[in-house]
């Protein structure tokens, strides 16, 4: 066992014993940076006036006993040393006078096993040939040996060395021999396994210590809630402040109005981040929303509903302006998969939307990101097709957003009139109408109207597949539209076999063998290779 295993285990014991990890207590070392906190005179008479449920908190959470435990823990723990041994628990010194002899014994110990070392080669009945003199050294948990380098002691030589015990070998840069002697067997009896004596007593220290902190586990568990409490907020307050968050308008009114919104994490990724506005009342509360591939549509989906999110939390959101109207639940069926369930991504889908038409109301936010597309189009389109249609019977339907590439349901008569659906799509600039195009430019802008065409091989093209994979898929799109069969995909060697094959059967069509010759036919048939 190596020393890093050896630490861990020794550490893993600590916790059983004491069911608390010792550098744990290192963590409370910072409670004393609560009380040099200071608010500046102003803000102090302009917090005295007002009731602010945090600044209440904090009156109530930092607390005189939190004040005892730090000086506790400080006049226990070696702040510095363990803040050098990277928070490995260390009791200061003068706090145990048997705690210190121990520690400056074991600080000596090379130096005095080093003068045993000579005295013992010294005393030898024979001269040793060796290239590095034995040592006595001290070994973890096993004690003192005597280690010979590179070569064991023969035979002939340990029958003079009567009180000699070989205990083990090591392999690395240079092999050791290590062995028990009389002046080993001494320093165990005399000094002992030194290190886990200081390590044992420094533990019972540590023990006693976490035995009194706990005594004002309450008092801790409350600051340390309303430490992360505040931690939360201040760090909401600086990515809005380095993000040009607003603050917005909750209210009781079931509507949704964002004035250039954006995605909180989207736009951070990217160099240039287009913003878009959302505006939901009492009419339009089912948006369709279509539009190509990679045109931004489950990103608007998604920055609606981290607007809302962070309304509800009471942050600022990334938006020009926003008027959001309380939500009781946001439900999504985003095509997400889950590792731990064993379903398809399509049944998880199909369990999010049935809770969703179940339990929506008209204060709840439904997000639908391509919902029947994990099944034939027919099913998906019918599925789709019912749930626009189960939310457009609500008198005062929930919000309601959903991007989809199944644009039959406009061509056919799937979606019932109503005033509560509204179709928008993801604009493209597309300078000749050719879906193939590749002057296609997504400008990623929410507008009214509908897009009929995917622009899935532009995106193809966009996202590196090989050219004769997107040629074979526009000739089958091409035949598929035009409603004749799909062409044979065929090359030079297929065309060439399968004119041979033609020509084999016209031959053998116009062979008479009654007056013809068999042998030659075939060899015009199948020449012999040169």
């Amino acid at each position: 066992m190596d020393d890093d295993e050896e630490e861990q285990l020794e550490k893993e014991e600590e916790v059983a014993e004491t069911g608390i990890d010792s550098q744990c207590i290192c963590s409370l070392l910072h409670i004393n940076k609560i009380f040099e906190v200071g608010i500046s005179e102003h803000l102090a008479n302009k917090l005295q006036h007002m009731s602010i449920d945090l600044v209440e908190k904090a009156n109530s959470s930092i607390t005189a006993e939190l004040d005892y435990v730090s000086n506790l823990v400080i006049g226990v723990i070696d702040v510095q040393r363990s803040k050098e041994k990277g928070y490995e628990t260390l009791v200061k010194e003068n706090l145990c006078d048997e705690l210190d002899e121990l520690r400056m014994v074991y600080e000596e110990l090379p130096d005095f096993l080093e003068q045993v070392s000579a005295n013992e080669n010294a005393s030898f009945p024979f001269s040793l040939e060796c290239r590095k003199a034995p040592l006595i050294v001290y070994v973890h948990q096993i004690g003192y040996l005597m280690c010979f380098f590179d070569e064991k002691i023969s035979e002939a030589l340990l029958i003079g060395l009567q009180d000699f015990e070989f205990a083990f070998s090591e392999d690395g840069e240079e092999r050791r021999f290590y062995y028990h002697t009389q002046k080993t067997r001494e320093l165990d009896n005399l000094l002992g396994d030194i290190y886990h004596k200081i390590l044992d007593m420094e533990r019972a220290i540590i023990r006693d210590l976490v035995c009194r902190v706990l005594q004002f586990l309450p008092q801790l568990t409350k600051a340390v809630n309303f430490a992360a409490e505040l931690d939360c907020i201040l760090s909401l307050a600086i990515v809005a402040r380095q993000n040009n968050y607003v603050r917005p308008i909750l209210t009781e009114d079931s509507i949704l109005e964002i004035q250039n919104g954006r995605h909180a994490l989207q736009e951070m990724t990217v160099d240039t981040f287009v913003p878009n506005d959302t505006k939901i009342r009492s009419a339009g509360r089912i948006n369709i929303i279509t539009g190509p591939n990679y045109s931004g549509k489950s990103i608007y989906i998604k920055q609606v509903a981290l607007v809302v999110f962070l309304a509800h939390i009471g942050s600022f959101v990334p938006a020009d302006s926003a008027v959001v109207g309380l939500t009781d639940r946001i439900f999504c069926a985003m095509g997400s998969k889950s590792m731990t369930t064993e379903q398809s991504t399509f049944m998880i889908d199909l369990h999010q939307v049935g809770t969703m038409l179940r339990h929506a109301t008209s204060s709840s936010l439904c997000l639908l990101d391509e919902f029947g597309k994990g099944t034939l189009t027919e099913d998906g389109i019918g599925l789709l097709g019912g749930t626009i249609s189960h939310f457009a019977n609500y008198d005062y339907p929930p919000k309601v957003l959903l991007s989809t590439h199944l644009t039959e349901i406009f061509t056919e008569n799937y979606l019932p009139q109503s005033e509560h659906i509204k179709c928008c799509t993801m604009s493209v600039l597309n300078p000749d109408g050719q879906t193939s195009n590749e002057d296609i430019i997504f400008l990623y802008r929410l507008v009214p109207g509908q897009a009929l065409l995917s622009f899935g091989l532009h995106c193809a093209q966009l996202a590196g597949v090989p050219g004769e994979v997107i040629q074979r898929a526009a000739s089958v799109l091409e035949d598929i539209h035009s409603k004749r069969p799909v062409r044979r995909m065929i090359d030079d060697n297929l065309a060439a076999k399968d004119k041979q094959y033609q020509d084999a059967m016209a031959k053998l069509l116009a062979f008479d063998p009654r007056k013809g010759d068999l042998n030659h036919f075939f060899e015009d048939v199948f020449p012999p290779e040169a």
